[in-house]
């Protein structure tokens, strides 16, 4: 009898991993049913409840939840393991509640239907199209670029405060709204994470709590990176759970912002991607567009190298792993990978545009 808790525990882990494993079959379903339609209304609940707080609220839910768990483990090894039946199943309990909480409460976007399917483009894209889309960016960011900067050689110096990078996110999302309904991006809720010093040796820029709907951002990264990692945050709050959605999306709403920073801090990420891509595919064509450039361009990219290589650790490479197989479970075969599938996207979506926003 005393391991009936255990055994039902763990039953109920099964029995939620396998309804998730059938659910995820259905990505029409979660469309329809889950992503357009509970969660967009139960987000929106959870950002009005915590979104007026200046502080992150599932920060400090993190914090108390690590504390918990040290002080039990502390009082398992003083008691000599005497009770680890009970640690296992209160552990067990635990995971079940938030697995559950994770998924019914934003983990379910994770199989929605891609989003090329959505928008109705292709996947695929020829060099050829990669290589114009790569000429543009290069001239818009370079035209952005001389806007900001009167020496082309120094990297684009930001002059906003997070807090108001913060406040301007919504005016991109406002506009791409027109082309996209379910980009209505009210309330807000996004915080300076309190804990950035952690989050930039593990190497990441930001990310959303899924319980309590915050989006947190590393406000120790440059700041050219805040207007595009601020609107990817906010693009996983509106269900578009996938990394290179995401990406997708922050992109159209910094580049629609009527804000140049915002357009910069955009349209530079886009740039680094695409010619990234364009290096894979024809080297020699990569570093003929990669020529065309503008140094200060250059000079940001370097910003934020040098600024994750000085919090190099042997710890991150472990992470990125953790983090990778992490994508891989949550219908992101490619892992980290998948980040560079926004390409696809971009290529795709702008193809048949004569301009860019």
């Amino acid at each position: 009898m005393k391991y009936k808790k255990l055994f039902i525990y763990s039953a109920l882990l099964l029995l939620q991993i396998a309804a998730l494993k059938i659910v995820a079959h259905f990505p029409l379903f979660i469309e329809n049913f889950y992503s357009t339609g509970f969660y967009s209304y139960s987000s929106k609940v959870f950002r009005f409840v915590f979104g007026w707080l200046p502080f992150s609220f599932g920060d400090v839910m993190y914090a108390i939840l690590i504390f918990y768990l040290i002080i039990s483990i502390l009082k398992l090894v003083r008691n000599r393991f005497q009770s680890i039946l009970k640690f296992i199943t209160e552990g067990i309990l635990l995971v079940n509640v938030l697995y559950f909480s994770f998924h019914i409460l934003w983990g379910l976007n994770y199989y929605r239907l891609p989003l090329h399917e959505s928008l109705s483009i292709e996947k695929d894209y020829s060099t050829e199209a990669l290589v114009s889309l790569t000429q543009r960016l290069i001239k818009e960011s370079n035209k952005l670029h001389k806007q900001l900067q009167s020496n082309d050689s120094l990297a684009v110096e930001f002059k906003y405060s997070l807090a108001e990078v913060f406040a301007k996110t919504p005016e991109g999302y406002a506009i791409v709204e027109d082309n996209f309904p379910q980009l209505d991006y009210t309330p807000k809720s996004i915080k300076n994470s309190l804990f950035r010093l952690p989050l930039t040796y593990m190497g990441f820029g930001g990310y959303l709590n899924p319980i309590t709907q915050e989006a947190q951002i590393n406000g120790l990264m440059p700041a050219h990176r805040w207007p595009l990692v601020a609107c990817h945050e906010e693009a996983h709050q509106l269900g578009f759970a996938k990394e290179n959605e995401a990406n997708f999306i922050a992109v159209m709403a910094t580049t629609n912002n009527p804000d140049p920073y915002f357009k910069y801090s955009g349209y530079i990420f886009a740039l680094r991607y695409c010619l990234g891509e364009v290096y894979n595919r024809n080297r020699t064509m990569g570093e003929i567009l990669s020529t065309q450039v503008s140094p200060g361009i250059v000079a940001n990219y370097r910003e934020s190298q040098d600024f994750w290589n000085a919090y190099e650790n042997p710890i991150e490479p472990i992470l990125a792993i953790v983090y990778g197989n992490y994508l891989k479970v949550n219908n992101q075969p490619s892992g980290m990978q998948s980040y560079s599938y926004v390409v696809a996207l971009l290529v795709n979506y702008f193809e048949n545009k004569t301009t860019l926003p």
